[in-house]
């Protein structure tokens, strides 16, 4: 157990690739401590090794069929990888153990606008947002779904929620300010997306800021 305890130290100092060597030899010598696999997962996620940890998320699940967080860290590497389907199925596994768990409904949402499932996504954050009503950036998506969908009004009523629970997220103003230039609301978009601008400016995010100075030109000059 020495190199297991010593594996989790460094894990917890952030010396991610001691933590490897450590946990590795700690699985050479009991290869069924499901726990060594979680946590080796765990610091080869924090190092980009998303695959590395992809094979030890399974290897812990394995062991663990019930472990939530590993479904739910797998999920979020097979993201990364841009295996949506994957990362579905692992979110899709972890409501099924853990249905309260609105940061899985909010991924699994996500995943599904990526892949084109508007309404799926739409389900998904509605749920994540019964679960936990602060959750702004359910809201947020929400929203940048109904706009896809061309449903501006009620775009506009989810970026503004979004925007009451978290006043300084910028991209809400922005996007609210789009949805009612859409909807003929060209004065309260104009002040939205001035809002937005001077939102991304404080946050040091130029180019965002310089992107929607020149949107409120396009849409004033309509």
């Amino acid at each position: 157990m020495k190199y297991f305890k010593n594996g989790n130290k460094r894990l917890e100092q952030g010396d991610y690739q001691g933590a490897i060597i450590d946990l590795t030899k700690a699985i050479q010598i009991n290869p069924q401590l499901g726990s060594a696999y979680y946590n080796r997962a765990v610091a080869r996620g924090q190092l980009q090794d998303s695959h590395g940890a992809i094979a030890d998320f399974t290897k812990a699940i394995q062991f663990n069929p019930k472990d939530a967080e590993a479904y739910y860290n797998r999920g979020v590497a097979r993201g990364q990888l841009n295996d949506n389907q994957g990362a579905i199925a692992d979110f899709t596994k972890v409501i099924q153990i853990n249905p309260k768990l609105a940061i899985a409904h909010y991924n699994r949402g996500v995943l599904r606008g990526q892949l084109k499932d508007n309404q799926g996504a739409i389900a998904d954050f509605t749920k994540a947002i019964q679960i936990n009503p602060k959750l702004a950036i359910a809201y947020y998506n929400r929203g940048v779904t109904r706009n896809q969908l061309k449903d501006y009004q009620q775009a506009i009523v989810d970026f503004t929620k979004a925007i009451q629970v978290n006043p300084k997220l910028a991209v809400a103003y922005h996007n609210r300010g789009v949805a009612r230039g859409l909807s003929g609301d060209k004065q309260r978009a104009i002040a939205d997306l001035r809002k937005a601008v001077s939102l991304f400016q404080q946050q040091g995010n130029k180019a965002q800021a310089q992107k929607t100075l020149e949107l409120i030109a396009r849409v004033s000059s309509k």
